[in-house]
């Protein structure tokens, strides 16, 4: 059975805040160097990029597009904003498509309901998230809807900011339809692990790029009779199957909403000095932003490390450009190190397949220090003072046991470690 590794969830350049090299040539050339087999087009919706699509792309009766060799699946991010119970909602959710004629139908039951689709390639709407289900249903039961980095504070079903408690509470009679959760960058299936009522869903991992170098950096593993859309959705849905083989994620510590804090005074704060601050900031007193870490002690009910029957597996990963980078002393847009970037993937074939080289192979292509520092990613011989509140975590190589204190940032550098 041919073996995919599918990133589901990324943004066009039609979307704010992104590379303009997220076309399909950008992301075609960078899902070879990466080695992903599927890529979310995202942004179906906006109306220029789905005209990129067809007019460019080769609409397969797999329910997959070509282009360059690449296969892409209709994919887009809805941006829900909305009052649910006296309470402001702002829940994101992934779309999968399995032809640009429901892709183009979803889009005109969203234009009748107000939609202004052309406003950024992950629009914003007024349409309350079960809703969303509904519309989205109706038009194909093929589709298929999943609720976005499901833990980060401001846009997301268990958002501390605007989320909820349960799938059930966010889409009643729609929950039916919810098959799957994003983990999300600040989570991984092992926090998910501790809530039970998230048994029922399958937990994909998808990068949520806004560039094409960060495609990859989160996604899905799976072992298909054929290369289809309905293949890897049922592969979602039917766990059982075993045909979902694993994911590939961030060390939720990486992300950008793990612990709480407040950016602007430099504090980072672990759920127990959260609770000792009664939730403000020790520096200038106003409301700390919640992080993901806190929202899963939350709603937990079991300990840490429980793995439920039928859970899919998963790999930690920090991208080779970053380890580089560290290793290096350079940024990862600088000459050298997009150069031994370019050596090692090109003895390799692809970026995946150089993640999970032997040490041997990898010395042999760069050096002792990067071989070490790739391997000890993959065995978990790494430290991050993590990220919190719009801020990524810092990365060091290492089993460092780091003291409550450190937590309460003073930005210090990772040499201080």
């Amino acid at each position: 059975m041919p073996r995919c590794v599918a990133d589901l969830h990324i943004h066009s350049k039609y979307s704010r805040a992104t590379s303009p090299n997220m076309d399909l040539e950008g992301l075609s050339e960078w899902g070879k160097i990466k080695g992903i087999d599927v890529i979310g087009t995202g942004d179906f919706t906006h109306p220029k990029w789905i005209e990129e699509l067809k007019a460019k792309a080769i609409e397969e009766d797999t329910g997959l597009l070509l282009y360059n060799g690449q296969h892409f699946m209709l994919t887009v991010e809805l941006s829900s904003i909305y009052t649910d119970k006296g309470k402001g909602r702002r829940i994101h959710q992934v779309v999968l498509a399995p032809c640009i004629e429901v892709a183009q139908q979803i889009n005109e039951r969203l234009k009748k309901k107000g939609a202004n689709l052309a406003s950024d390639g992950r629009p914003i709407m007024g349409i309350s998230a079960p809703e969303i289900v509904e519309i989205v249903m109706e038009v194909s039961p093929k589709c298929m809807v999943i609720p976005a980095h499901a833990w980060t504070p401001w846009f997301s079903v268990f958002g501390s900011k605007s989320g909820f408690d349960s799938v059930k509470e966010c889409y009643g009679d729609m929950e039916k339809h919810i098959h799957a959760l994003e983990t999300g960058l600040s989570s991984d299936p092992e926090m998910n692990w501790r809530v039970s009522s998230l048994d029922k869903y399958a937990l994909v991992s998808n990068s949520d790029s806004h560039s094409p170098q960060k495609i990859g950096r989160e996604a899905n593993v799976f072992e298909l009779n054929r290369l289809t859309y309905d293949d890897i959705v049922d592969a979602i849905v039917d766990r059982e199957s075993g045909r979902f083989k694993l994911t590939y994620e961030f060390y939720p510590e990486e992300g950008k909403y793990h612990l709480d804090g407040h950016r602007n005074c430099n504090v980072r704060l672990t759920p127990t000095q959260t609770k000792k601050l009664h939730g403000l900031c020790p520096k200038c007193g106003q409301a700390v932003t919640i992080g993901v870490q806190y929202r899963v002690e939350e709603l937990a009910d079991r300990e840490e490390g429980f793995v439920p029957k039928g859970a899919v597996p998963f790999e930690k990963l920090v991208p080779l450009a970053q380890v580089l980078a560290k290793v290096m002393g350079g940024a990862e847009g600088s000459k050298k190190v997009i150069e031994m970037y370019a050596k090692i993937v090109k003895q390799f074939g692809n970026e995946l397949k150089a993640l999970h080289a032997p040490y041997d192979a990898l010395k042999a292509a760069s050096d002792e220090k990067i071989a070490r520092a790739v391997c000890d990613v993959r065995e978990g011989n790494v430290t991050f003072l993590a990220g919190y509140d719009g801020t990524y975590g810092e990365l060091c190589f290492g089993k460092k046991k780091l003291k409550e204190e450190d937590y309460t940032s003073t930005q210090k550098s990772i040499a201080d470690y």
